[in-house]
């Protein structure tokens, strides 16, 4: 079942044309990583289906409900974990997800929270610690946990390995994984090419707005996929 879908999404600010005529789907399960220099147009795809901004023309679609028009419905379908997860440090980590959850309307029990941490490999002695003492790895969990409490059937990430050491990202990565195999989507801008070739079910690549490519990371090798990114960024720069 298609859970994210850009149909014709176009953004334009003023005369820059951030995005050029978007269309993607992304099923319960998948993760699709965009790929793309600074400007490629991941970020305003992420605030589109946010409806942090409105389409010039076009839909972005959460479940079926169309952003611009039922942006309540579309965002009770939907998680985000920003680069930076705001987090209100003075408070534990149990206390932010209690918090979120209520914001949410939802009332999670304690067991209920405890397997979803569980399941994101969150260390249990941290949750009854200021969240302003967690790692950043330790913030991208909890902001995953955030969005699964509310029953997000959508999450997306922006740029969520970035200052991650290769520890902590290779943790997140199998984190991710887990994630999309218990049937949520992710949709996921990064720039870090090997790791989203780890993480990723689909690879778009977005070059001056526009999607350029979709590949299959399972049939590249990681030096072939880098080599196909870079060629896609010299027609760029031609």
């Amino acid at each position: 079942m298609t859970v994210l879908e850009a149909r014709d999404l176009t953004k334009l600010y003023g005369d820059h044309l951030a995005l050029d005529r978007l269309n993607i789907a992304v099923a319960a399960g998948e993760t699709l990583c965009l790929l793309g220099a600074n400007g490629a147009g991941k970020t305003t795809t992420l605030n589109l289906f946010l409806g942090f901004t409105a389409p010039t023309s076009g839909q972005a679609l959460v479940s079926g409900h169309d952003v611009a028009a039922d942006p309540a419905a579309a965002r009770a379908a939907l998680g985000y974990v920003a680069e930076v997860v705001s987090l209100y440090p003075s408070l534990s980590g149990a206390e932010n997800l209690a918090f979120f959850a209520q914001l949410a309307g939802q009332a999670p029990r304690a067991t209920q929270r405890d397997a979803i941490l569980d399941r994101l490999r969150f260390p249990a002695s941290a949750i009854a610690r200021p969240a302003g003492d967690y790692s950043k790895g330790m913030r991208q969990k909890l902001g995953l946990a955030i969005a699964l409490m509310k029953g997000a059937k959508a999450i997306l990430l922006d740029e969520p390995l970035s200052g991650l050491d290769p520890a902590a990202a290779n943790d997140l990565v199998a984190v991710l994984r887990e994630t999309a195999a218990g049937g949520t989507a992710l949709l996921v801008s990064t720039h870090d090419i090997f790791r989203a070739k780890d993480v990723a079910t689909r690879i778009g690549i977005m070059r001056h707005g526009r999607l350029v490519d979709t590949v299959d990371p399972g049939a590249l090798s990681g030096p072939e996929l880098e080599s196909l990114y870079l060629t896609h960024m010299a027609e760029r720069a031609a």
